[in-house]
């Protein structure tokens, strides 16, 4: 039986594989297994930093959205509460307009109707004087047309000495 020469155990190539491993694995652990296992080691502490920094971010997010939404909403209730003071003042400077002008117009109609009575009573006085200048006016001239004639003169001084005697 012939055996194959790549299959048959060759006691000198396997010492030389073994101290060429043994070797070579030295040499590795010595100049190569820590480093790489250095760079393993802080590559994992980098990314778990950065795992924890993502998740503190995330929560900072959070937070932040959390403030945003109260502040939000405290605005929200200030901006309505200021609404509601305007609409509150603006009707109370609407009603004191109102009123202030139902008192302004009150009285300027009682002044109006005070002027009126016035006028009123300035225009029946001037109508008086005029009434009475016209009867005296009137009253002279009857008076002169009665006393031209002497008789008749002498007949209405007879006639009031008459009357103040009765009296």
């Amino acid at each position: 039986m012939s055996l194959n020469p790549l299959v048959s155990p060759d006691p000198g190539l396997f010492i030389w594989s073994t101290v060429a491993f043994i070797l070579l694995f030295f040499l590795l652990s010595k100049f190569a297994w820590k480093p790489i296992v250095k760079a393993l080691n802080e590559r994992e502490r980098s990314i778990e930093d950065a795992l924890s920094k993502a998740e503190m971010a995330r929560e900072e997010l959070n937070k932040l959205t959390s403030e945003n939404e109260h502040l939000l909403k405290q605005a929200r209730i200030e901006r309505d509460e200021i609404l509601k003071q305007a609409k509150i003042l603006k009707d109370q400077v609407v009603n004191d307009a109102k009123v202030l002008a139902q008192v302004e117009s009150s009285k300027m109609i009682e002044k109006a109707r005070h002027e009126i009575n016035n006028q009123k009573a300035a225009a029946l006085e001037d109508v008086k004087n005029q009434v009475a200048t016209l009867s005296l006016d009137i009253a002279t001239k009857i008076l002169r047309k009665q006393f031209e004639d002497q008789k008749k003169q002498q007949a209405l001084v007879s006639d009031f000495l008459e009357r103040i005697e009765l009296n």
